[in-house]
C-alpha cells in the first residue's frame, strides 16, 4: 500500500512590494491638476509678466524689444491709472461694507425659525444665482433713461448713467444686490455652529436680544465674517464686468481692471496693457497679505480663546 507522503508547503516567500509608496502615489494622483493650474493660471501670469518688460503693440509694424521698466515708469506716472486705483478702492470700500451689513441681516434672518424658512432662503440666494451680465443688464435698463422706472419713483428726471459720482452709485448698487447673498451665505454658514445651549443659558441669565447678540452671537460670528471680508473685497478688487456692461468705464467708472483691458485689448498695446494687468495683480496680492497679517492672526486669536 503506497503512503502518500503529505508534503507541507513552504510558507510564501514575501515579496517586496513593488508598488508605489503612498508619498509616490499622492505624487502622481496630485500631478494631472497641478499640470492643469500652472497651465490655466501660472503660465499667463508668467507671459503678462513677460509682456510687461517689452515694448509691443501692432499698432507700430514690428515693434517688439525689451524694455525693463519702461512700462511700469509709464503707467506709474499716468494719472489715468491712480485715477482707476482710487475709484476701485471707493468701490470696493462701499460695497464691500454694503454688503457685509445686509449680508448679516439677510443671514439672521435666514438662520431664525419660523415658517416659510425655505422660500425665505431660496428667494434671498437668487440675486447671487443670476449672471452678472444679466444682473448690468437689469440695473442698466432701470437707471439709463431719465423716464426710467428708478426716476419715475423717486420723482426727478436725473441721468444716472451719464455723470458722476452717480454712475458709480449705479454700479455699487448693483453690485451689492447681486453679491450680499454671497456674505449672507457665509455668515449663515457660520451662525449654525454656534451651539443653541448658549443662548438658553444666556436667557436664563435675563440677558436681553441685543445682548445676546453683542455678547454671542457677534464674537462667535466674527470668524466667518472674517473669511467673508476677505473673499468679497479681493473680488471687489477685481471688478470688471459691471462697469464695462454698464458705462464702458466713462463718467468716473475705470477700474483697474478696465484700464487693463482697455489698454491690452481696445488700444492694442499689449506691452502698456500687461504692465496694468501685473499692478493689479500686485494690488490684489499686497490687500492679501495685509488681510492674512491681520486678519487671519486675529481669527487664529480667537479660535485659541
Amino acid at each position: 500500500m503506497a503512503t502518500a507522503t503529505t508534503t507541507q508547503g513552504a510558507p510564501p516567500k514575501s515579496r517586496r512590494s513593488r508598488g508605489l509608496s503612498e508619498k509616490g502615489l499622492a505624487f502622481w494622483m496630485v500631478s494631472p491638476s497641478m499640470l492643469l493650474i500652472a497651465l490655466v493660471a501660472a503660465y499667463p501670469i508668467i507671459y503678462a509678466i513677460w509682456l510687461s518688460f517689452h515694448d509691443y503693440s501692432v499698432r507700430v509694424a514690428d515693434l517688439s524689444r525689451w524694455d525693463i521698466g519702461g512700462n511700469y515708469t509709464e503707467a506709474l506716472g499716468n494719472s489715468d491709472f491712480w485715477n482707476a486705483m482710487g475709484i476701485t478702492l471707493t468701490f470696493s470700500a462701499i460695497s464691500v461694507f454694503l454688503e457685509l451689513i445686509i449680508g448679516v441681516a439677510m443671514a439672521l434672518a435666514m438662520h431664525a425659525a419660523f415658517k416659510g424658512q425655505g422660500i425665505l432662503r431660496t428667494v434671498v440666494l437668487i440675486p447671487w444665482a443670476v449672471l452678472t451680465v444679466v444682473t448690468a443688464i437689469m440695473w442698466r435698463t432701470l437707471f439709463e433713461s431719465p423716464q426710467g422706472l428708478v426716476n419715475a419713483i423717486i420723482g426727478g428726471d436725473t441721468v444716472w448713467l451719464g455723470q458722476s459720482p452717480h454712475a458709480l452709485i449705479v454700479i455699487i448698487i448693483a453690485d451689492v444686490w447681486k453679491t450680499a447673498p454671497f456674505m449672507a451665505l457665509l455668515v449663515l454658514a457660520g451662525l449654525q455652529v454656534i451651539p443653541g445651549e448658549i443662548y438658553e443659558a444666556a436667557k436664563v441669565d435675563g440677558a436681553t436680544m441685543m445682548q445676546r447678540f453683542r455678547k454671542i452671537t457677534l464674537p462667535l460670528l466674527m470668524p466667518a465674517i472674517l473669511v467673508a471680508l476677505i473673499f468679497r473685497t479681493l473680488d471687489a478688487l477685481r471688478i470688471f464686468d459691471l462697469p464695462y456692461v454698464l458705462t464702458k468705464g466713462t463718467n468716473g467708472t475705470t477700474t483697474l481692471s478696465l484700464i487693463a483691458q482697455q489698454t491690452f485689448a481696445e488700444n492694442r498695446i499689449y506691452g502698456l496693457g500687461a504692465t496694468y494687468s501685473v499692478l493689479t495683480f500686485i494690488t490684489v496680492m499686497i490687500v492679501a497679505f495685509i488681510y492674512i497679517r491681520t486678519v487671519g492672526g486675529n481669527i487664529r486669536g480667537m479660535a485659541e480663546e
